[in-house]
């Protein structure tokens, strides 16, 4: 497995037969290295509404053909702009053939704003915990720190876990860094930060922030094997 990091929120994860992307937010991201036109995922995994989150997802899924899987709500509305979506919720999960997908709690908010100012409610927003090749990653979504945390990380032993740090809308970073020691993971990447003004933070105060834990900071396009 090769999990590489693009930007935002952006996760992509290559195992022996899949590329799956995680919140495709390319066009008029400043921090990503991606163009959306060449990105060829198998899968779209989602984690909310959010127009930075759901970004590219339905030119490149509908170039690509590529199974997108959200929230039910989200799977509902991209599947009537000619998707071939899967829906899921909080707590279910589901093997396929490219690896187990599970939903977890995020608190955050969820909705799509259309061009002509339509605010489009896309359900609840989401972490995904994706389980491929013996590893487990956690993408956090956009989420405040909460206790459950504790529980994720005891249930299902993360290898890396995404979390954001960007403060105003999320986690800032001492709470994203108390989330490191209830989540316990191997190694803990940042992410959701510097790409708008009211979520400019520095990472490396994030970094200082964790004890014990590993931590990386990854740069657009950075690649790592948990």
């Amino acid at each position: 497995m090769e999990i590489s990091y693009h930007g935002h929120s952006i996760v992509k994860i290559k195992t022996e037969n899949h590329v799956i992307l995680i919140d495709p937010y390319i066009t008029g991201n400043d921090l990503t290295d991606l163009q959306a036109a060449t990105e060829k995922p198998d899968v779209i995994l989602l984690t909310h509404g959010h127009n930075d989150h759901v970004g590219d997802t339905v030119e490149i899924a509908k170039a690509n053909n590529a199974l997108v899987i959200a929230p039910n709500e989200l799977a509902v509305w991209l599947g009537w702009q000619g998707l071939n979506t899967h829906g899921m919720n909080i707590g279910g999960a589901k093997e396929f053939d490219f690896g187990t997908v599970k939903y977890t709690k995020a608190f955050h908010s969820s909705s799509y704003t259309t061009e002509d100012q339509q605010i489009i409610y896309t359900g609840m927003p989401a972490g995904i915990l994706f389980m491929a090749e013996g590893k487990t990653i956690y993408h956090a979504g956009d989420t405040s720190l909460f206790g459950d945390m504790e529980m994720i990380g005891k249930r299902h032993p993360i290898d890396v876990a995404f979390l954001p740090i960007g403060d105003n809308f999320t986690m800032g970073p001492e709470d994203a860094a108390y989330a490191v020691e209830l989540l316990s993971p191997k190694l803990t990447v940042p992410v959701h930060y510097n790409t708008f003004p009211p979520i400019v933070q520095d990472p490396e105060d994030f970094k200082k922030l964790v004890n014990v834990h590993e931590v990386l900071i990854m740069k657009a396009g950075d690649k790592i094997t948990p």
